[in-house]
């Protein structure tokens, strides 16, 4: 690495740690089952982020990554392969860092998160299906001379998971004075596999009893391998649920670390959303959904055996994003989605039968 380089990278990573320094961290919020009394539920607020989602974290781990590696040169293109929320967070901080960023995502991306990446300045290049982006940023990467910065492939690796700051070592602090502060069990959604896997490590690495159960939409090649244990599993169809599931299994993705793997239907997160904001009174973003439905799942489980603990799951974003997908009846309609169906069992699942 050049004089001239390390000397910009040194003021890169000022600047990020700057930025860091003035972000408090996000809130944990906690709701009472009427249903299940004894179980508590936590969701970790994402969304109150600088860029409005979980994946602020990703970003700034990945371009701290790339920096350090001296993979990210200054002037030089970053290029990601994304379904929006990472892209919305990467075109922040490469703003930040006076870089070009190009965003490759599939075309029914929502149009909230294209005009999120324009604002911060970013170039939103569209391809036909999801499985192709991480070509196609690959190929942008090496015509442009930049750095396709590949969350799919560094996300696991990026984030230091023993501790320094990330979402697990957060949630055990904010938990430290609740009446079960060690979670009985930890959701999350896959959408690269990383934040999984620094939850299930740092459970480990810390040696509580916290099992980590991975929750996972219609069409996502993710819970179908984890149940066979084929990691060439492609299901050939994209997530309707932006920022979780992918048509293969991605490198991030530690099966190891996951105690349990439930596949959620999408009817079922997008209904539980729609539940959700009769109970918190705001909108959340379709992820939510399904981690808020396997937590709920669980909560019962627990109920009925008799056992009492705590279970901490993600509002990974805001529901503003998806004002034309999600909480549109016509776009449901034509995805051939039945919210209806869902209804009877939210109500069973969070007030009782």
């Amino acid at each position: 690495m050049s004089s001239e380089i390390r000397a910009w990278a040194k003021q890169a990573v000022a600047l990020i740690d700057a930025d860091f320094q003035r972000s408090a961290d996000t809130h944990l919020i906690k709701l009472q089952i009427p249903a299940a009394p004894g179980v508590d539920l936590y969701l970790k607020d994402e969304s109150t982020h600088p860029t409005g989602s979980l994946k602020h974290r990703l970003a700034r781990s990945l371009f701290l990554y790339g920096i350090c590696n001296g993979w990210i040169k200054p002037g030089r293109p970053v290029i990601e392969a994304s379904s929006g929320s990472t892209a919305v967070s990467e075109a922040y901080f490469a703003r930040m860092l006076n870089l070009p960023f190009i965003a490759v995502m599939p075309s029914c991306t929502s149009q909230e998160k294209i005009d999120k990446i324009s604002f911060y300045g970013g170039q939103c290049h569209l391809t036909d299906s999801a499985g192709d982006i991480s070509a196609e940023a690959n190929r942008l990467a090496k015509e442009t001379g930049g750095h396709f910065i590949d969350q799919f492939t560094y996300a696991e690796r990026a984030t230091d998971w023993r501790g320094n700051n990330n979402i697990a070592e957060s949630i055990y602090q904010q938990m430290a004075h609740e009446p079960h502060p060690v979670p009985r069990w930890l959701v999350m959604s896959a959408g690269t596999g990383g934040t999984s896997a620094t939850l299930g490590r740092h459970a480990r690495y810390h040696k509580t009893d916290t099992q980590l159960c991975v929750v996972d939409p219609d069409f996502s090649a993710f819970y179908p391998s984890y149940q066979s244990g084929d990691t060439s599993f492609n299901t050939g169809k994209d997530s309707r649920i932006e920022g979780i599931g992918r048509p293969k299994v991605e490198a991030s993705f530690v099966p190891d670390v996951i105690d349990r793997m439930m596949h959620i239907p999408d009817a079922a997160s997008i209904a539980t959303i729609r539940f959700l904001e009769q109970v918190l009174g705001r909108k959340c973003g379709g992820s939510t959904g399904t981690n808020l439905y396997g937590s709920l799942q669980l909560a019962k489980e627990m109920y009925e055996t008799g056992e009492q603990g705590s279970i901490v799951t993600l509002i990974c974003d805001g529901g503003e994003r998806y004002l034309n997908t999600y909480y549109n009846d016509d776009w449901c309609q034509q995805q051939d989605l039945d919210l209806l169906r869902y209804q009877p069992e939210l109500n069973s699942l969070w007030f009782g039968d």
